[in-house]
């Protein structure tokens, strides 16, 4: 199967990206693993807010609908969102297809190989995120603790955790919003590499974007940077946690350096029992689908210039984080990388028509 361009993901970067290119106009399929819409989205907790309004979280062309009596929409409704959103705009969506590499073929095309078939087209665009890649970084004792160890990927809300003593690592969004749900129903000790920062009781995904395009546009006219949104802090206080600092549930800790078969141990011999530890980690790109190419660089990402890959001008990555975009990763800034993307794909594409490639 021959085509303008392949998307592969069919979340929130991918759909952005299905929108601009059939505004401009391209053959163009979307290859998503899901058995239905909604991205990673389907997957996280089911508690998990936006960062902001939901006028402030729009894909291109259809701003998300409030969601009625409250002012941070939740999991489901983002789910929901998307999943009209593809429906809106017959977004050609296969499902599941789940990509097994990309490879080159000749001068003209990639070659998409898939459990459902072979697609080669003349640009691809990886969009499939992170959520399928989640970190854990190694401490000695791992494989000695006899409790549960989960990754965010797994929470599913705090009842699993109830009456346990629960190790919450991570200093981000995540580890504060699950600590302040778990600190309710469970004794909870927060680890973290260096103190966490807090960002002001005023400040969500609205001021966030903002910063994050200002200090691009600083960085584009060669001024002096600011530090953008890492200025600010790290945590966003959402209800949920403003509510766990005034029980008093946001005291981080520093890091331990060991586990044992049921603690957590510090350089200096202190242990604390621990039952269940949750890494709350991050996530890495996942970009297994491109290993053939031979890209990837030690830190797991590939160099691009936007979101074009400097050493295979055919492929493009979209939604993994600031490194392809700023603020790559949220809604409302996949569409602007989106749209910055498929206006470079039109401008190559025709070139190469011109020139009959």
């Amino acid at each position: 199967m021959d085509c303008d361009v392949v998307v592969i993901g069919g979340g929130q970067a991918g759909l952005a990206a299905g929108y601009f290119l059939r505004r401009a106009g391209w053959d163009f399929v979307i290859l998503d693993a899901q058995s239905e819409p909604g991205g990673a989205w389907r997957h996280m907790w089911p508690s998990l807010r936006l960062f902001s309004p939901a006028e402030h979280s729009p894909l291109p062309g259809w701003p998300m609908p409030r969601q009625p009596g409250l002012d941070y929409p939740t999991r489901a409704h983002v789910v929901d969102y998307l999943t009209r959103y593809e429906r809106r705009y017959a977004l050609p969506v296969h499902r599941p297809v789940h990509v097994e590499g990309v490879r080159r073929d000749d001068t003209r095309s990639l070659v998409v190989s898939t459990d459902r078939g072979t697609w080669r087209a003349r640009v691809v665009i990886s969009a499939t995120g992170t959520w399928r890649a989640p970190h854990i970084p190694s401490y000695p004792g791992q494989d000695e603790f006899t409790g549960r160890q989960l990754h965010t990927v797994s929470y599913r809300g705090p009842d699993q955790f109830r009456g346990d003593r629960v190790v919450v690592v991570g200093g981000g969004n995540s580890a504060a919003q699950i600590l302040a749900e778990v600190s309710a129903v469970a004794e909870t000790l927060w680890v973290t590499r260096r103190p966490p920062r807090f960002m002001p009781d005023d400040v969500d995904g609205r001021v966030l974007f903002d910063v994050a395009t200002r200090r691009e546009a600083a960085r584009r006219r060669g001024t002096e940077d600011t530090g953008g949104v890492a200025a600010l802090g790290d945590i966003v206080m959402t209800p949920s946690v403003l509510e766990a600092r005034t029980r008093g549930a946001l005291h981080a800790h520093p890091m331990f350096t060991r586990l044992t078969r049921d603690t957590v141990v510090w350089s200096d011999g202190t242990e604390h029992p621990a039952e269940t530890v949750l890494w709350c980690t991050g996530f890495r790109p996942a970009l297994r689908h491109l290993r053939p190419l031979g890209l990837r660089r030690r830190d797991g990402t590939i160099p691009t210039e936007g979101t074009r890959s400097v050493q295979e001008p055919r492929l493009y990555l979209l939604g993994y984080g600031d490194w392809t975009g700023h603020a790559s990763a949220t809604l409302i800034g996949a569409g602007r990388t989106a749209k910055t993307t498929v206006t470079d794909i039109t401008r190559q594409l025709s070139a190469r028509h011109t020139a009959g490639i």
